[in-house]
């Protein structure tokens, strides 16, 4: 493979990679993967990705997930200050709305959005967003903000991606848009994302692409296997992988300003 990728979503903190973390990383390292955004979902997982992106030299975000919004104190906006100090944390997040699950309660899930939002604003740093069944509130709030981001994992509908499209955002896709079950609805709207706003991500250890072969005996994804979301995108723009790899690696950079900092 003649081109370099970014995965620009991976929860490495999770324990399907405990003490694996150097193998995963070679492994991505020798399938074109060069760099990862290690994704926090709380604050001691953010602290966690914090530590692996310091050891690995790799990126790191620091948030509170919808599912955790539950467990955000009155410290939240101390604690991710802290975390976003470092140079190696390059966004706020994974942060946002989960009506399909609703682990914690809407109406504090909203509430600790907008205070990752805020934070967000003030600290001029990009925000990292989940959004299940919920865009119609979720557009609502991001519309109270000056943020610029990445909606990580999209899989919602036309409208919702022209609607987040209009706020600026970039699009996060996985290994969603290879199965071909659940995702022909994505992939139909593909060629809808600007490219210049796109990012592929894995999302790992979840969500592995369906178009991986041999077909492995694990259904844990990982980094190394960025490829085949990159080829699967570059069929359905119809264009060589290596402009989606060049296109998405500059994208990743541009959006949370990596040149700059």
């Amino acid at each position: 493979m003649s081109y370099t990728l970014i995965d620009a979503g991976v929860n490495l903190t999770n324990h399907q990679f405990d003490e694996q973390h150097q193998d995963v990383i070679t492994r991505a390292n020798t399938a074109g993967v060069s760099r990862m955004l290690i994704i926090g979902c709380d604050i001691a997982g953010s602290k966690q990705s914090l530590e692996l992106a310091i050891k690995y030299q790799q990126f790191s975000t620091a948030g509170v997930h919808p599912h955790d919004a539950k467990s955000a104190t009155d410290e939240l906006e101390n604690q991710l200050t802290l975390l976003a100090k470092d140079k190696h944390v390059i966004a706020i997040g994974e942060c946002g709305l989960d009506y399909n699950r609703d682990f914690s309660p809407r109406d504090v899930q909203k509430s600790v959005l907008r205070r990752q939002l805020a934070l967000a604003e003030k600290l001029n740093l990009p925000v990292y967003l989940h959004e299940r069944d919920a865009s119609s509130d979720m557009l609502i709030i991001l519309k109270e903000f000056n943020v610029k981001g990445v909606l990580h994992c999209f899989t919602g509908d036309a409208d919702a991606l022209k609607n987040y499209l209009d706020l600026g955002l970039y699009i996060g896709i996985t290994g969603w848009v290879c199965d071909e079950r659940r995702g022909k609805d994505l992939q139909q709207l593909i060629p809808s994302i600007p490219i210049e706003r796109l990012l592929i991500e894995t999302d790992a250890p979840f969500l592995i692409p369906r178009t991986v072969k041999p077909k492995p005996k694990s259904r844990k994804n990982e980094p190394s296997l960025l490829p085949y979301i990159c080829q699967t995108i570059a069929q359905l723009y119809q264009i060589d992988e290596e402009l989606v790899a060049k296109q998405t690696t500059k994208n990743f950079y541009d959006i949370f300003g990596l040149e700059a900092r």
